[in-house]
């Protein structure tokens, strides 16, 4: 008996010097990439958020794509793609809404225009501070890739499977030699469309197309289902080919994520799943105005972001912040729109 008591401690020690040794591993492995980012502090006092709009339970992150031909991610670029990321700390799932660029916004100084404006203005910090402000949110991080970033990720995992209809191939053709050109990467045109595999440029171009049928719509569904398709492929990669993925994109890649966090999320990261994702605004009117352009108008906003609360933290309750209340009237105002105006049958609603 007492030499089995002997066996089953050596055992449990043996199972805790084991799970050290991979907790050990795994921090050194995200120490060594750690310099290869570009780091831009975000001041946590700079980070704002409307009253009592701390998640508990959940993290949420901001998802910028950034349009730099330089590889510099800082104010004065746009954010082309701009996402938010919630993971649900307790069941793991995350899950996923892209806000359309054109988004009529409260900015930092008050003004009313587009939501990509906040990011080139302002970087990072102010494109949070924008996403907390108009939406009640609670992000305290972000990460933002470039064009190179995205095509080296397709090109390593050896393509991504995409069905273009004629119109995306004929705008992806169009594009293409300036997608390639800023990623330092050859143009393979696309011949045909249908189901087919497409390279990085390929597919960040696909990922850009905005001028055809659908518009800025369009465009986000088309960048969150070439998302979906890469986060698939990493999941079944080797630890060589995960290793030389990260080495290669990670100049390309700006977060505000400190070791220990990156740390913290490296570890969890395996039990981590991509659940739904959806366009915001809900429900939107296009309308041309002489200060902003073409914008994208929410018809309700209160219920518009009552509709996104209920996505992202299905476990929370929720009551619009007085802050989002007063940009509500200020944008009905300043666009004569109100909620009583959308009219499905005018308006391209998100899956």
């Amino acid at each position: 008996m007492k030499r089995k008591r002997r066996h089953k401690k050596r055992a449990l020690v043996l199972i805790v010097e084991i799970i050290l040794l991979v907790m050990l591993a795994g921090t050194m492995f995200v120490m060594a990439k750690y310099d290869k980012f570009q780091k831009i502090a975000v001041n946590e006092e700079d980070i704002e958020t409307n009253d009592g709009m701390k998640k508990e339970g959940y993290t949420t992150v901001a998802l910028f794509g950034g349009d730099s031909r330089d590889g510099q991610l800082e104010a004065g670029t746009h954010a082309d793609t701009i996402m938010v990321a919630a993971l649900n700390n307790k069941t793991k799932e995350i899950r996923l809404v892209s806000v359309y660029r054109d988004t009529l916004t409260r900015q930092a100084d008050g003004s009313l225009k587009k939501a990509n404006n906040a990011y080139f203005s302002g970087g990072p910090t102010e494109a949070i501070n924008l996403l907390n402000r108009n939406f009640d949110l609670d992000v305290e991080d972000y990460v933002t890739v470039d064009f190179k970033a995205l095509a080296d990720t397709v090109d390593l995992i050896g393509g991504i499977e995409l069905s273009p209809t004629q119109e995306e191939v004929d705008c992806m053709n169009e594009y293409l030699k300036e997608t390639a050109n800023v990623a330092g990467k050859e143009a393979n045109f696309v011949e045909r469309a249908g189901q087919q595999t497409f390279d990085g440029v390929q597919a960040v171009t696909y990922a850009r197309i905005r001028k055809i049928a659908g518009g800025d719509y369009k465009r986000a569904e088309r960048q969150r289902l070439v998302l979906e398709k890469i986060f698939e492929k990493i999941k079944g990669l080797s630890i060589t080919r995960l290793n030389e993925l990260i080495d290669t994109i990670l100049p390309s890649v700006s977060t505000s994520f400190s070791l220990t966090e990156l740390i913290g999320l490296a570890s969890q990261a395996p039990k981590y799943q991509l659940g739904e994702m959806q366009g915001f605004p809900y429900r939107t009117v296009d309308k041309t105005m002489e200060d902003t352009g073409s914008i994208v108008v929410p018809t309700g906003v209160l219920d518009n972001v009552e509709d996104l609360h209920k996505f992202l933290y299905p476990d929370e309750t929720y009551e619009v912040s007085q802050t989002v209340q007063d940009i509500a009237l200020e944008i009905e105002n300043y666009t004569g729109i109100t909620k009583d105006d959308y009219d499905e049958g005018e308006v391209i609603l998100s899956e």
